[in-house]
C-alpha cells in the first residue's frame, strides 16, 4: 500500500509518502482506528516522540562525557547561591 500525507499550514503544503507492506497497512489503520486519529497525525506524533528522544539521549550523553571528564557536582541549593537565585 502507499500513503500521501498531506501536512497543511498557512502558505504551504507538502507531502510526504510512505510505503507499506499489507501488514503494516492493516496494523496501523487498526491503531489509527482505536485511537481516534488519522494516519498523518499518528505519524507525525510518532516522529516528534522519536525525535525528541533521540535529541534527549544526545544530550544526556554529551552531559555524562562532561562530567566524566570534571566530576563535580553541586546541589541546588549551591547553584541558588552561586547565582542569587
Amino acid at each position: 500500500m502507499y500513503y500521501n500525507v498531506i501536512h497543511k499550514e498557512v502558505l504551504c503544503m507538502s507531502n510526504i509518502s510512505v510505503r507499506l507492506n499489507e501488514q503494516e497497512e492493516t496494523l496501523f489503520k487498526t491503531y489509527a482506528e482505536f485511537m481516534d486519529e488519522t494516519l498523518s497525525t499518528l505519524f507525525k506524533k510518532a516522529l516528534l516522540e522519536k525525535i525528541e528522544n533521540d535529541f534527549d539521549l544526545r544530550v544526556g550523553q554529551e552531559a555524562l562525557k562532561e562530567y566524566k571528564q570534571d566530576p563535580v557536582t553541586y546541589s541546588v541549593a549551591e547553584m541558588r547561591a552561586k547565582y542569587g537565585l
